[in-house]
């Protein structure tokens, strides 16, 4: 093309769109009002932007929820290998994995909310770029230290698990299991980190390209080294250790040579450890607003087993169907956060308001429809893992309460992922943890030794997910959108504004209402 092209070729109304423009544009100005760039207000309008919202969201959540399938396939891959060895390598894998899930994987899914939550609002609220690459230093450094606590626990696991009960052996294999995933479950982390700091830029695609890669590696490294290299039970955790590795590696590849390099300032350690504070505030928040589900669930697979060997066959059945199909409302919980937090940033707070109403709706859609397949098969769906006819019969009574939590799961998600991009993971928390503790886990726990058995568990899970649903759309819905865009402004780092010439410092005292 020649340098004389019309004035009217640049206007935003006639840009052609792709798969690399950005949804957002970043304001010229931190006091550009929301009244200077919303539209009308008119029905015919409302609706439209309505359906536009709920098809982005759509559309950015699917390779999310597809990344975090894959994901999670890594450890279940590895454990369908081990298994073939012997049904203890089974049970070992297994427990280990779920202690690793419980703590170190919880660190990368829940301590990197305070990236959805900092680097969305970062990118459309900072004209610095550069910004960016700082809060994913911080993030690393910050995620990092809350590992190495998590590796001496999993060095010492085994008078963890003694304590605890466990038979001698998952005590002794599992301990030695955790110690060989000490150097891989790094790799997790900075994984889940490097994946937010993409996400941030709406670049959502790419950790879905390198899990297709890396998931059959995945397997292909446990098959050699537990037996080709005849390294048994402790082949697996090194393999899959390996792949997260990678994974981590492609994904930085993907930065580098394809797309997002643009935010990376390069190495700014002084910088990024100066605010460590507020983000280590953040992303402990957040592992707390995620755990406290988690753990629960934990609970109760630790109650199922005092109901006798079908119980807690027939929880494993549920437990695992349960953990694929909460891809579904986490995924969409994570591009509502980084959607939000980036039209927070973007000082868009009706559109920031309308993402997270439209997320709630549109996890009432799907929890709606997976409600309907599982009542579907209720009766038959324990045979995919069980031909024990007493395991697929307590499947069938219990599934229409894991059906029905389903649309709840559901608003958990999408508005604990709204509150996320707010910065507002302590309000979550502190649901969680009233729903959960304060009534539901031990009146479910009451009623599975008084007559309900399984179903008693889940009737508690059933109730605490309702209770941690309403509550945070009710909360959502009540928020202060205009205070949320101040709040988003106030956690830039103030050696990120003024001093850096992103926006006049004057200007921001301005907008938070403070003395200019």
């Amino acid at each position: 093309m020649t340098g004389d092209a019309t004035p009217e070729a640049s206007t935003p109304s006639t840009i052609r769109a792709d798969e690399r423009t950005t949804l957002l544009s970043k304001p010229s100005s931190v006091l550009s009002s929301s009244s200077a760039t919303e539209s009308p207000d008119l029905p015919q309008y409302q609706y439209k932007a309505w359906l536009s919202e709920i098809w982005l969201l759509t559309r950015t959540s699917l390779p999310v929820i597809l990344a975090y399938t894959l994901q999670n396939s890594l450890q279940t891959i590895s454990v369908l290998i081990v298994g073939r060895l012997s049904p203890e390598a089974l049970a070992t894998a297994a427990f280990s994995y779920m202690f690793a899930m419980s703590t170190a994987w919880l660190i990368a899914l829940g301590g990197t909310t305070a990236l959805d939550t900092l680097a969305s609002s970062s990118f459309t609220g900072s004209s610095n770029k550069h910004d960016l690459g700082i809060l994913l230093q911080r993030g690393m450094i910050v995620l990092s230290g809350f590992y190495v606590v998590v590796a001496v626990a999993w060095a010492f696991s085994e008078h963890l698990f003694r304590a605890l009960g466990q038979e001698e052996y998952i005590c002794v294999q599992s301990a030695m299991f955790l110690r060989c995933l000490i150097p891989g479950g790094l790799g997790y982390v900075w994984f889940e980190a490097m994946k937010k700091f993409l996400q941030a830029q709406e670049i959502y695609r790419p950790g879905t390209y390198v899990l297709m890669i890396t998931s059959p590696l995945n397997a292909l490294l446990n098959w050699f080294f537990v037996y080709k290299l005849d390294m048994g039970l402790y082949g697996a955790p090194i393999a899959t250790g390996i792949a997260y590795w990678c994974s981590f590696l492609l994904l930085v590849a993907y930065a580098v040579f394809v797309r997002g390099s643009e935010c990376w300032g390069g190495l700014e350690l002084r910088k990024a450890v100066a605010h460590m504070g507020p983000f280590a505030r953040l992303a402990l928040l957040g592992v707390v607003h995620v755990g406290t589900e988690w753990w629960a669930f934990e609970i109760v697979a630790l109650a199922a087993g005092r109901l006798g060997t079908i119980a807690l066959a027939a929880q494993s059945v549920i437990m695992t169907a349960d953990q694929i199909i909460n891809t579904i409302p986490f995924g969409l919980g994570v591009a509502a956060s980084s959607r939000v937090g980036n039209l927070l940033g973007a000082r868009k707070p009706r559109e920031a308001a309308r993402t997270a109403h439209c997320a709630a709706v549109l996890s009432t859609i799907a929890g709606t429809l997976i409600l309907s397949v599982l009542m579907g098969v209720k009766d038959v769906f324990g045979k995919i893992f069980n031909n024990d006819e007493r395991v697929v019969k307590l499947v069938a009574e219990v599934m229409p309460f894991v059906a029905l939590f389903q649309i709840a799961d559901g608003w958990n998600g999408s508005c604990g992922g709204a509150l996320r991009g707010m910065g507002r993971q302590w309000v979550g928390a502190v649901v969680n943890l009233v729903s959960y503790y304060c009534g539901a886990l031990p009146g479910g726990i009451y009623l599975a030794f008084h007559g309900w058995g399984l179903a008693g568990l889940w009737i508690g899970q059933c109730v605490a997910l309702y209770l941690v649903g309403i509550l945070e759309w009710f909360i959502v819905g009540m928020s202060d959108w205009d205070g949320e865009v101040k709040q988003a402004l106030a956690r830039l780092d103030d050696s990120e504004i003024g001093e850096r010439g992103d926006i006049d410092t004057d200007g921001r005292r301005q907008l938070l209402g403070e003395p200019v």
